[in-house]
């Protein structure tokens, strides 16, 4: 049977929130604000403010709020290039310098060595953004520099082709690998991605050609700021990152509600898999589209404390600064003829594909450790832990799955690249809106006229959207001839429409025009 794959994208004016469903269920949630800065794969240009000895790192200002973090290890062997190349880009003329065909390679640093014999404070560094700003911490950096591509990664000051080890057919890899070294540039390293399984020389000599322009173009133009730090080249954004690691044969649609967003992703569509293009759909109905696509609902079933699994078995996900505790629970599940192993052993499988589908969904990173019902069948045990292993396959992020321990439980390692998306799923009070003081609800009707009033009054609007809750729509709505939404139009002379949404607390309320722009009361 095969799988139906599809991408829900949600562009409102703060915020970019996307969904992959497989076979409609939520398996990926990504969100970020608009204008985010400081995302995983930026290049900058920074300032070494501090050396750490006692850490083997440094702290970069690269402009946030908190300085970065630069490890010994992720200087790369080539950091020494980088220094010399960025030296001949600001003391020379970068027409010149900015290929990297010309530029002399000097020899790989120590593995073991000291950062105070490659930096000093106060030195100009190109770093490149590995983690994201997560809680306290500012980001992570490396000056090992990658530029991702759909087919390929270019690795500057390499010379190095390596193959995806998911490419399973050897004579697959070897034709792969003969393409891009005859190809590619000296002094580039190129890391051939799975799904450039198939493709042709054209497809990737293009590619290949894109990536060394968009490194060689930001030094040929490049002009040093005043500050200590500046954007040398911006990883694209969000959406697009998410289409190009993500697009492949298997997606069915892909639904957005935002022209200008559409058109850019066409026409990226059109540059990375132009056979795709009609799979890309413009979404313009009234209703919010993560409701129309029944997200909004698995949202709030999928991101609170308790989650529920098939026949009454749940999990409790509880986090920490250090890691993520998840505990499996048998619940009121009933097994007739099963035994106490059986059962557990049934629990446990179901829960090892959900914690997969949750470690993705809410992006969790670090150290999980999951309290499995007790088996005593070493064989059961294997198999749950070939289960959780098989399950992680599918998911971006590097992970390690350990064995089970004899207490039952099991932990994991997850590569922590973004901060871990946490949505609140409780609902404010209905009665005290969260203020812990009580108001009357029979007077919520009349407060929405009274809110009417005002809007007809103060403004020139004629067509007014108000939505509200599902009971309070339903009430207002009554009757129709006498209803309470029907006395409203006579009353304003304006016509009014009242709909409902699920992601609205029991007495909240939202007015909007005929351009479904929110009326600010």
């Amino acid at each position: 049977m095969i799988m139906s794959t599809e991408l829900i994208i949600d562009i409102s004016q703060s915020e970019i929130q996307i969904a992959l469903l497989k076979d409609k269920k939520l398996v990926e949630l990504n969100k970020e604000k608009n204008n985010l800065k400081f995302s995983v794969g930026d290049i900058y240009i920074g300032r070494i403010k501090k050396l750490m000895p006692t850490l083997n790192a440094a702290f970069v200002d690269i402009g946030y709020e908190k300085d970065a973090f630069l490890h010994y290890l992720d200087l790369g062997p080539k950091i020494n290039s980088l220094i010399g190349f960025y030296n001949s880009v600001i003391s020379s003329n970068p027409n010149k310098t900015g290929t990297l065909p010309k530029v002399k390679i000097l020899p790989d640093i120590d593995k073991n060595g000291k950062i105070t014999e490659v930096l000093k404070q106060g030195q100009e560094i190109i770093v490149q953004i590995a983690k994201e700003p997560i809680s306290t911490k500012g980001p992570r950096l490396s000056s090992e520099i990658s530029l991702a591509g759909r087919w390929l990664v270019l690795l500057p000051f390499s010379d190095k082709v390596s193959v995806s080890q998911k490419i399973k057919n050897n004579e697959e890899k070897t034709r792969l690998k003969q393409i891009v070294s005859s190809v590619k540039p000296h002094n580039y390293g190129v890391i051939i991605r799975t799904v450039a399984e198939g493709k042709n020389v054209e497809d990737l000599n293009n590619e290949l050609k894109e990536l060394v322009n968009k490194w060689e173009s930001a030094f040929k133009n490049f002009k040093r700021e005043k500050e200590n730090y500046q954007l040398l080249i911006g990883e694209i954004n969000r959406t697009s990152s998410v289409l190009r690691d993500l697009l492949n044969s298997s997606f069915n649609n892909i639904h957005i509600n935002d022209v200008v967003t559409h058109n850019e992703l066409k026409k990226y569509i059109l540059d990375i898999a132009p056979e795709k293009e009609n799979i890309l759909k413009l979404y313009n109905q009234n209703e919010p589209i993560f409701e129309h696509f029944g997200i909004e609902k698995q949202i709030k079933g999928l991101f609170g404390k308790t989650v529920m699994m098939k026949n009454g078995s749940y999990l409790i996900i509880e986090h920490t600064e250090a890691m993520h505790v998840i505990d499996v629970n048998s619940g009121n599940r009933t097994n007739k003829g099963n035994d106490q192993e059986t059962s557990a052993t049934e629990v446990n499988l179901i829960a090892a594909d959900e914690i997969a589908r949750q470690l993705r969904l809410r992006d969790m990173g670090g150290i999980i450790v999951i309290d499995f019902i007790d088996m005593l069948d070493t064989e059961h045990k294997k198999l749950l832990h070939e289960r959780m292993r098989e399950n992680l396959k599918d998911d971006r992020a590097k992970s390690q799955v350990l064995q089970l321990s004899k207490f039952g439980l099991m932990q994991i390692t997850r590569e922590r690249v973004r901060p871990e998306i946490n949505i609140t799923t409780n609902e404010t009070c209905p009665v005290c809106k969260g203020s812990g003081k009580v108001s009357s609800s029979i007077i919520f009707v009349d407060e929405l006229e009274n809110y009417l009033a005002y809007i007809v009054t103060k403004t020139n609007h004629k067509n007014i959207l108000l939505k509200v809750h599902p009971y309070v729509e339903a009430y207002i709505n009554k009757g129709f001839f006498s209803s309470i939404r029907k006395k409203w139009s006579k009353t304003f002379k304006i016509k009014i429409k009242v709909e409902n949404s699920t992601k609205y607390s029991f007495l909240e309320s939202h007015f909007f025009d005929s351009k479904n722009e929110e009326i600010i009361i």
